[in-house]
């Protein structure tokens, strides 16, 4: 028996209001209140009650058969518990069925995976918590934010301890290969991988009500018939798409509840496929092999890249100032603002600050309350710098009260002070290779300006990891793009070329 595996993202951020430049220092309120409210109670009844009470209707009749799975961001729950008590109590219900599972994810759906290890592991340690406390499950399974996924990645989500991870079933990634089998992680192979089936997810989530689609009207009777012409010995689909999907972007009149209250019955009468959840393939499934992701992807847009939300200078800059101050923050004893850190991580946050007018330019400007890219990044601009405000004030009480607090200690008479100059302000008659970290990423980009993609692959050969995705994130496309060509052959370089290819470069840096 084959296997249909239903994965449904829920999502809610908290929307910032206008936040003028004159408010900074002044006025610490961020959020848009009634626009949150406004959105969560209409998605709640276009989408979250009836959809949930759809698959309730479908469990309660087709029993252990019928299952799906969730996974529902820290930042969403909360606005359930705030705004719509009764889409939590829904979701609860659904939970005592048994027939669904809760994933952990980063409670404020953010991007610390490609930032912060530290961060990382805390935001999904409090969203599993979360949904523990709520439904009764402790999650098995791991879903990054957005699908965002590499090899690094997955290593450190079998650190923690997950079984199983989803992620997009990339065609640059997979090639030839078929997303409809179990894979693993290739750097710890115990980290089992489900991907996205992104042609029949899709025919779903964004062709079901395009008129202009050749395959519309998609009956259930249709889509049965794509499953069963998949090749008999692939061993499941997954079908992952927001749950939005259902009422919101894809309307209730266009059909879309009473597709998929018919489905199981279709699959049922004219299939061999079963309904699992995550955590059921995992035990029934051993991987086929692994698949090699070095650089992240994600099931955003045609490139399945990150482009979406780090994919710009504006972006870049939002985002490098926010974790700037990571070590302060967690410095802080002040609950609010460890709060707000959370919520200004959210990935959507950067999302509006995209400028990808082209391909995915309409998917981009519906999910934009904003005018302008230009006007987001602004808006978060000045919300980040009162924020930073606040956090320098409590930062500094917390220092003060300690030292009040400690034994006061003589200290010996220094004749003379010598004051400390950071790496880079040093004289040095030579500069290392490793000194890059210490440069800004607008130096950084400057030094690797005019060096070809072959020298910065061979420098950056078994180069630590933390200063190679400083660097790689600061590549243009088109050296990236060259770099990856050339990644593959590096096993074979010798340590001369890589020595060699790093000295070339270290004659740049004192140039900046």
């Amino acid at each position: 028996m084959r296997s249909i595996c239903f994965y449904f993202q829920v999502h809610q951020p908290f929307r910032l209001r206008t936040y003028r430049f004159f408010d900074i220092g002044k006025n610490h309120n961020y959020y848009n209140d009634y626009e949150n409210e406004f959105i969560a109670r209409r998605v709640a009844d276009k989408c979250y009650l009836p959809m949930n009470k759809l698959l309730l209707d479908l469990i309660n009749e087709y029993g252990s058969s019928f299952k799906v799975s969730f996974s529902i961001s820290g930042t969403a729950l909360d606005q359930f518990e705030k705004y719509t008590p009764d889409v939590l109590d829904s979701f609860k219900q659904l939970a005592g069925t048994g027939c669904v599972e809760f994933l952990a994810e980063t409670y404020s759906h953010s991007l610390s995976a490609l930032k912060s290890k530290k961060e990382f592991f805390t935001q999904i340690n409090e969203q599993s918590k979360k949904i523990e406390a709520l439904f009764g499950q402790k999650p098995k399974t791991f879903r990054n934010t957005e699908l965002i996924y590499s090899d690094e990645i997955g290593a450190m989500i079998a650190e923690m301890g997950f079984d199983t991870m989803l992620t997009e079933g990339a065609k640059h990634v997979l090639g030839w290969k078929s997303p409809n089998y179990m894979y693993c992680n290739a750097i710890n192979p115990k980290l089992k991988l489900l991907l996205k089936n992104f042609q029949l997810s899709d025919d779903i989530a964004f062709r079901f009500s395009q008129q202009s689609w050749n395959e519309w009207p998609l009956t259930t009777e249709k889509f049965v018939d794509w499953l069963n012409a998949i090749d008999a010995k692939q061993e499941v689909v997954n079908l992952f798409m927001d749950y939005e999907t259902f009422g919101e972007h894809q309307w209730k009149e266009t059909g879309i509840f009473e597709f998929m209250k018919a489905l199981p019955k279709m699959v049922f009468s004219k299939s061999n496929y079963t309904f699992n959840t995550p955590a059921e393939l995992s035990k029934k499934l051993q991987p086929v092999s692994a698949i090699y992701v070095p650089h992240p992807i994600s099931w955003a847009d045609e490139e399945r890249d990150l482009t979406a939300w780090l994919g710009n200078e504006l972006q870049d800059e939002a985002f490098d100032n926010l974790y700037s101050i990571e070590e302060k923050v967690n410095n802080c004893d002040d609950e609010q603002i460890l709060k707000d850190w959370r919520y200004l991580q959210t990935s959507d946050h950067f999302y509006y600050m995209c400028t990808k007018w082209f391909s995915d330019g309409d998917v981009h400007k519906y999910f934009n309350p904003y005018g302008t890219p230009y006007e987001a990044f602004i808006n978060y601009m000045n919300v980040l710098s009162d924020f930073k405000i606040r956090v320098d004030k409590n930062t500094n009480t917390v220092n003060k009260t300690e030292k009040k607090s400690s034994p006061q200690i003589a200290k010996p008479e220094i004749k003379k002070t010598v004051r400390k100059k950071s790496p880079l302000r040093k004289k040095f008659k030579s500069y290392k290779f490793d000194d890059i970290i210490y440069l800004s990423n607008s130096n950084v980009k400057k030094l690797f300006k005019d060096v070809d993609a072959k020298t910065i692959a061979y420098a950056l050969k078994d180069l630590d990891r933390t200063l190679k995705d400083k660097i790689l994130s600061n590549l243009c496309k088109r050296v990236l793009k060259k770099y990856k060509s050339i990644e593959l052959e590096l096993p074979k370089i010798k340590k001369s070329e890589t020595l060699k290819s790093r000295t070339l470069i270290e004659k740049g840096i004192k140039k900046l």
